[in-house]
């Protein structure tokens, strides 16, 4: 067996190089950027009006006196002609400002009447509620660097440069494969014996949750035949996962399975409770994750390691890890490293109640995992402890 840190180590070694693609702007949103983007054009690019208002040549205004209005520009339009001393132009936010303007005063503090204006702005400056060509971004200026996470303004900044498509980190396809001759679907009639299939509604939210799509699910017999063909129907897939049948009993025909699709083993178990037979291996660019069967497992070792390749490969972190001080004592054996189900509560982080591997009623109002070093027993209130936020 080996440690929960080199599990983790020896998957991120062998995620494969991160794929590239090129998606238009509408659909980048929460991808990461493969590339370093520049400006194409200068933003704004003309100098505009900053409000609703009138615009004129400071210099040609005694300062006092009333202006004249002599036309219109309406956001859109461009005015090309000349404006004589003592003239303005009625303006609008974001309008272009012609060559013959440089202030405009707003139009609260005006005084209108018919065509003429009285202006009642003693701080007016000339290049009053003016935004300059350029003065958010110059062409050739960068503006955002490879590794950028595209967030809803990001899309706007880089749509607002006229920007139509951008290359980004893929998110990885997903196959989920539930074994298990007890599983039926939620639905189905109970009978003595089967139990509702979960794991894969828990994954396949959880996936959501981060924004992969697309994701397949399938349930499948305790049979190898059967285990067989569903591992190599997805074996196509980036990241395939498989729940139950990973330990050493008489129908845990996972791992012999995976050899004879020629899954190549990384490991076989790990030393953590709950969820020590998980299985890792690789068949050519595609990870493969063998999972418990029991639903807090399932979700644990998603968590802990399944979440952490996709971050590799999306160049994305997903679930951060945090330190918070123990709401309470916990004494545990040593040997294992124990992640336990937890709630934060402002600055502490307690240990909830049904821990046992098949128990989701405390998973199910659990905020965080809470890692609990290997070879130390006794953990006391106040204690620092690596917390994982899953919400």
């Amino acid at each position: 067996m080996i440690t929960v840190s080199e599990a983790r180590e020896k998957i991120t070694a062998n995620c494969p190089i991160a794929k590239i693609i090129q998606l238009p702007l509408h659909k980048a949103g929460g991808y990461v950027l493969a590339e370093t983007l520049v400006a194409p054009i200068d933003t704004p690019h003309f100098d505009q009006s900053a409000m609703d208002g009138y615009a004129f040549s400071f210099s040609d205004w005694d300062g006092m006196s009333d202006l004249v209005l002599a036309g219109e520009i309406q956001t859109g339009n461009h005015f090309k002609g000349s404006l004589k001393p003592m003239k303005a132009l009625r303006i609008f936010t974001g309008a272009a400002l012609p060559s013959c303007a440089d202030t405009v005063v707003i139009q609260e503090n005006v005084i209108k009447d018919d065509n003429r204006i009285t202006i009642k702005d003693s701080k007016l400056y000339k290049g009053s509620n003016i935004r300059l060509r350029g003065s958010q971004t110059k062409q050739g200026e960068l503006v955002l660097k490879a590794g950028h996470l595209l967030t809803p303004a990001s899309v706007t900044f880089l749509a607002g440069l006229g920007i139509e498509a951008v290359n980004v980190y893929s998110n990885p396809s997903v196959s989920i494969i539930a074994t298990g001759k007890e599983l039926i679907k939620p639905g189905e009639a109970l009978s003595e014996g089967r139990i509702f299939e979960s794991n894969s509604f828990g994954l396949k939210a959880a996936l959501e949750q981060m924004n992969i799509s697309p994701v397949t699910t399938e349930m499948v017999d305790d049979d190898e035949a059967l285990i067989i063909r569903a591992i190599k129907r997805r074996l196509n897939s980036d990241i395939l996962i498989l729940t139950g049948g990973v330990s050493v009993g008489d129908y845990d025909f996972v791992a012999t399975a995976l050899e004879k699709c020629e899954v190549k083993k990384v490991f076989h178990k790990v030393k953590q409770k709950p969820g020590k037979p998980f299985y890792f291996g690789k068949h050519q660019q595609t990870l493969v994750f063998g999972l418990p069967g029991n639903p807090a497992s399932v979700l644990i070792c998603f968590y802990e390691y399944v979440s952490v390749a996709i971050g590799h490969l999306t160049k994305k972190e997903y679930f951060k890890k945090i330190e918070l001080p123990l709401a309470n004592d916990f004494s545990k054996k040593k040997g294992l490293t124990f992640l336990l189900k937890g709630k934060a509560n402002g600055n502490k982080v307690s240990i909830l109640n049904d821990q046992e591997s098949y128990k989701m009623n405390s998973f199910a109002e659990a905020d965080c995992l809470i890692e609990l070093e290997e070879e130390k027993e006794e953990f006391k209130e106040g204690d620092l402890v690596n917390v994982r936020m899953i919400v």
